[in-house]
Parts: C-alpha cells; structure tokens; sequence
C-alpha cells in the first residue's frame, strides 16, 4: 500500500516536471487551449516569413474595452456628430489678369432644429455670395440667410433638407471653469474632427468685428481656422456655445487659448426672431468702468465694487432715466477714464461686481422691459427705473 503511494507521488512529480519544462514553455497548452476555446480574451502570436527573415509579433485576440472616460468621449461624438456642419461661402473676387475669381472660406454650423435651421459665426458667411452646407453624410445644400447679428458675431441659416438631427442647446448660465468640454468642427477642412479640454475661464473679449463678448468661454480645446461656427459640448453632448475664435500671437493656429459664445446670447438671439423677426438687444446705453476695493479708495466711493457710469449715450435709456456720467478726465495707467458719474450697484435687487453681470441681466430682459437700478450718486444712494432700449450697432 505503502508502496503504491510512493509510486502515485513520483508520477505526480514526473508529470508537473514535464509539463513546467517541456510544454508550457513551447506554448503547446496555450496554444491547444486557444485552439479549443476561440473566445477566450488574451494576446496572440503570430509569425511572418520573409526575405528578411522570420518576424513574430504579438496581437490582441480580443476588442480593446473602453474605460468609461474614453466611452463618453465616443458617446458625446455619435451623439452630436449628426447635428454638425460644414459652412463653405463663395465670394468672387477681381483679378486684374484673370478677372472675376471664386474664393472660397469654410468654417461649421450646427443644426438647431427639423426646419433645418442652422448657427453659425457671421465672419464665416460675411460677404458671401454663395453659401453651402454640408452635412455629416456627405449630401449638400444650398443654403439662405435669415439674419445676422454682427455685434455678438452670430448669424442663422436655413437649409430645405430631410430628416435632420438637431443639437440639444444647455444653459451656458450654470457652466463653471474646470468643466469638460468638447468642440466638434472642421479645422483646416478636416471634417468632423472633435478635440477636448476644459473651460479655463470666463471673461469678456473683443469679438473678431471689435464688438465685446460677453462672459465668454475660454478653452484649452484645440480651436483651429475652421471651427469657427461650430459646437462647443459639455460632458453630456449638450452645447455651452459657438466656438469663435482664438488667441494665437500671429500663428493662426490653436496656442490652447480659445473662445466661445455663450449659447444663451444665440438663444437669445434667435428667441428674437422668432417673436419680433428681428434682433431686440436690450441696452442700457452706458460706457462703464469696474470698480474695485482699490480704485474705490481712491476715488473716495462710497461702496468698493460696482460699475463707475464713465458715459451715457446721448438719447438713450440711462440718459432719460437720469443717469449721470463721468466729468473728470483720469488715467488708470496710461488708458483715459471719466470719473465723478453715477456708481452702479445693483440692478433688479442683483449685485453688480462687474459689467459681465450688466449682460448678465440684460439677457434675462427684452428690450422695453423696465429694471430698478440703484446707484451711488456721491454718497447719496437712489432708485432709478429705466426702461431698456434696443441696442443698435451705432450704441454697441
């Protein structure tokens, strides 16, 4: 008995020690494992005989698993891609040896509804003779001008074409630097190209018509000539806003600096379209400076944030309002300001820090609607009601 059991542990031994040197090295149980079970996930090998010889390389048996990052990025592209467009516009210049000659600028839209209506930059189809859209599947369209705003840099097309996927637009009110964010586009005519970063900061820029921005949407998204135009998409694949234009130093390419519309000055936009048939911007129509616990020591103020009235448009809201602009001339560095007008606090019961929370309450109102502005007048505080008119582009 004893005996049979020796045996039975030298056979054992025997056994693992030709399977551990012989078999497992040459591959023959891995190899007659996947033979017999296809399916199973792991790395291969396969070899390659040529005049330079034998080349083996190792290759996946298996499709690569996205982490969650990497399916999100996927979804928010499906998603939205269909919605995106490309805008070409055809102007015909004059040449002395040639005469009239096509040229040809590019850019993105994205597409808003089923009517087949389109956003887009209006420096991408300005002066446009011809404008054509192309959708993501290839098939092209003519396409006609709604209207522009030029001073928020906006325009709206509008194609005849079946089956159409709109976007789904966010509240650009509640995004936040630090959020993740997408622009899908066509940068250098690469159509359908999506790039990623996040929002960097929040800030009011000079538009590419000289027209400030406000509350911008700054990224670290790759912008290119040829994103203009096009969606910029928060993690869910909704748009924050229209990418514009970007910061490059003379390159003209992505220096990680880029900016955005936010989507609610298009809505706005085209809200007012949609019930006036034209843009009713509301204004206040000041020429503002903001205030700081600094400056306000200074100037001897009697609050130490708000917005200083340097100027009020002749004939506009604050004019007949009663508010008072600046008599003073004084330098802030080597920039001319006016000093000694009204110093706005609050508007509607808001504060009022800086003149991106001005827009801020201008586009929650229509041009008409009445607001409670209270202002510092010396050290005199007052209540004045002003009915906001409708900017024009001479105010802007």
């Amino acid at each position: 008995m004893k005996m049979r059991r020796v045996l039975l542990v030298l056979l054992l031994v025997s056994g693992f020690y030709l399977l551990t040197t012989y078999m497992v090295p040459s591959g023959t149980i891995g190899n007659w494992v996947k033979s017999a079970f296809p399916s199973l996930p792991g790395n291969g090998t396969t070899a390659v005989n040529g005049p330079l010889g034998n080349f083996h390389m190792t290759v996946a048996n298996a499709a690569p698993e996205f982490d969650a990052e990497e399916q999100n990025n996927i979804n928010v592209y499906k998603r939205t891609l269909p919605s995106v467009v490309n805008v070409t516009s055809t102007t015909v210049a004059f040449d002395f040896f040639y005469g009239p000659v096509p040229q040809q600028g590019m850019g993105t839209g994205f597409i808003i509804d089923k009517e087949g209506h389109i956003l887009t930059n209006n420096h991408v189809i300005q002066d446009g003779q011809r404008i054509e859209v192309t959708l993501s599947d290839k098939h092209k369209y003519k396409a006609n001008v709604v209207q522009v705003d030029k001073s928020h840099d906006l325009a709206l097309l509008q194609i005849n074409a079946p089956n159409l996927t709109p976007v789904t637009l966010a509240d650009s009110k509640n995004i936040v630097v630090g959020q993740k964010v997408y622009a899908i586009g066509n940068p250098f005519g690469l159509n359908g190209t999506m790039t990623r970063g996040i929002i960097s900061a929040l800030r009011s820029v000079r538009g590419p018509t000289g027209a400030a921005i406000d509350n911008a949407i700054q990224t670290d998204a790759a912008i290119n000539p040829g994103n203009s135009g096009g969606p910029l998409l928060n993690s869910r694949g909704e748009v924050i806003g229209i990418n514009t234009m970007i910061a490059s130093n003379g390159s003209d390419q992505s220096a990680g600096i880029g900016f955005a519309i936010p989507i609610n000055t298009a809505r706005a936009f085209v809200d007012d379209l949609a019930r006036y048939g034209h843009v009713r911007r509301p204004a206040l129509d000041v020429v503002t400076l903001p205030i700081g616990p600094d400056i306000a020591d200074q100037l001897g103020l009697a609050a130490d944030y708000g917005v200083l009235v340097e100027r009020v448009l002749p004939g506009g809201a604050a004019e007949r309002a009663g508010l008072k602009g600046g008599s003073q001339r004084a330098y802030m560095g080597n920039t001319p300001v006016m000093i000694g007008g009204d110093l706005i606090v609050k508007i509607d019961g808001q504060d009022i820090t800086t003149q991106q929370d001005v827009s801020d309450v201008m586009n929650s109102h229509k041009a008409g609607d009445t607001v409670t502005v209270t202002i510092f007048r010396g050290r005199k505080k007052l209540e004045l009601r002003v009915t906001l008119s409708e900017a024009s582009e001479r105010q802007t």
